[in-house]
Parts: structure tokens; sequence; C-alpha cells
């Protein structure tokens, strides 16, 4: 079994910044074992595994994505980034935009110039109290807290942010997908960091699916609907972002990394069914 891969660097200009994520394009979906196998080996924050269904330029394509624990997640925004620029820049898919079917729905990507721009549902966030383990895993207090599919902490400033140094093995107690720190931005609108010990992502470098929650956070927040907006990490990105009420608009760069193959011994991986899980 040959898989052409790529791993491309999403939410960035260049390589060696932004997210990078790993991206497989199959004829049928192997078994999720299989994925699972291939997503740890890749020890990336997400592997994206794409399928083509139906045929002709304009087909849709199914879209599934592995964690390095092995787990397969509803939602990733930089893997889908990525998927996208393979589609469009790196096998040269005569077309502005692509459709995803993917466990969260139909997601779009176009292009926008250099930017590609993803329709994505929104996940707003609902105030709530911290729980205790969110403080004392953080190592600070949030000023606000808020749940979705993560827990959103609210920091003083973007220095707050950046200076944290969170106790892994303490987030992982919490009942929530993973942590959003967030705060005001010194040149931007807004700051994040996200850390998802349980998914054995300790800390994202840049994560799409935690802006579904933090653009109509902000949005909110700053009586905006555009608003710009940068992940801390080490490694850094930039996000453009759109409220749309029920939707957002995410927008960013990627750029490849590197192109291959993944090779496997023949029969190791049959496929689940013609089209995977949906």
């Amino acid at each position: 079994m040959e898989i052409p891969y790529w791993q491309v660097d999403a939410f960035a200009a260049r390589p060696f910044a932004g997210n990078p994520a790993g991206v497989c394009l199959l004829e049928a979906f192997p078994s999720d074992r299989l994925m699972a196998e291939i997503a740890a080996e890749n020890r990336l924050s997400e592997t994206a595994f794409l399928v083509r269904l139906g045929e002709g330029e304009e087909a849709d394509l199914h879209l599934r994505w592995f964690t390095p624990s092995g787990d397969e997640v509803e939602l990733c925004g930089h893997a889908t980034l990525a998927s996208a620029h393979v589609v469009l820049e790196e096998i040269g898919a005569p077309m502005d935009g692509v459709r995803f079917r993917t466990r969260s729905g139909v997601l779009t990507v176009s292009r926008e110039g250099r930017r590609l721009e993803m329709d994505f549902p929104a996940r707003p966030a609902e105030p709530c109290d911290p729980p205790p383990e969110l403080a004392r895993g953080l190592g600070v207090e949030p000023v606000a807290a808020a749940a979705s599919m993560d827990y959103l902490a609210e920091l003083e400033d973007e220095e707050a942010v950046r200076g944290l140094d969170p106790d892994m093995g303490t987030l992982q107690q919490l009942d929530r997908r993973g942590v959003i720190a967030t705060a005001p931005g010194e040149d931007v609108d807004f700051v994040s960091r996200f850390f998802a010990p349980k998914l054995g992502v300790p800390e994202d470098p840049v994560t799409g699916s935690a802006h579904c929650t933090l653009t109509p956070y902000w949005s909110e927040r700053l009586g905006r609907d555009e608003l710009r907006a940068r992940q801390v990490s080490r490694r850094g990105g930039e996000v453009w972002c759109v409220d749309r009420g029920d939707r957002v608009t995410l927008g960013g760069t990627a750029a490849r990394y590197l192109e291959g193959v993944i090779s496997l011994p023949d029969g190791d991986g049959a496929p689940d069914s013609p089209g995977g899980r949906p």
C-alpha cells in the first residue's frame, strides 16, 4: 500500500511556523486502526485523511482527522486548511474552492488571494463557574471563564497568556476537550494558546477549531464582526476571523514542508467501507 502524503504548515506564510498537519490522499479509507497508527507515527497534532466522493472536478471530498493518541476528532481547523492547500495548490485541482464532508457537516474552503478561507460552524461558549482544576492547571486565576467543547479562560493581558506554564496533568483531569487561554492583543484583536493533553497534544501551535469559540466570544466583547487573531505558541500563527452568527469564517495561509509516500506492507489495514464512517 502506498499513500501519497504531504506535511503542511497551516496558518503560516512559510515552513517552520504555524501548525504542521499531515495529509493523506486515499482511494478509500483503510481501517480506523491503521489511520490511528499512521497518526501516532506522524506525531503531529492532527493527520487528515481524504477520499474523493464521486467523479469530476467538483466532487466533494470526505475528510477525517486523527490525533497522535489515536482519537478521531469532530472538528479540526488547521488540518482542514492543510488539506485544502494540498487539493488546491499541490495537486493543482482547477477550482477556486473545495467542499469537505466531515463529522461536523459540510465544510467549504475558498481562495481569497493568497489566503484560504474556511466556513466553519460557530461553537459559542457559555459563561461558567470555572472548575478548580482550571486555575490550578493554568497557574493563574482567569478574569472570566466560559465553556463550549473546550474551557475558555480569559486572562488579564497578552503577557499573562504568553507567560503560562501549565500543569498538563491537572488540565488533563478536566471534562472538556481542552483549554483555551485568551486575552486582548497588543497589536491584534486577541491572542490565545490552546492546551489539549488528553488528546496527546500538550500545546497545539495554532488551533482553528478553538477560533470557532474565540470568534463569537471576542466579536461580542469588542462589538465587531471582523477580527484579527494571533495564537502565541512558540511557532505562532495568525487567523483572520469573521463572526457570521451560527457560522464563522477563518482565514489563513499555508506552506508545504514535505511531499512523499507512506509505504506499508500489502494487506495492512483493509478498508472499513467504501467511504469510511460518516
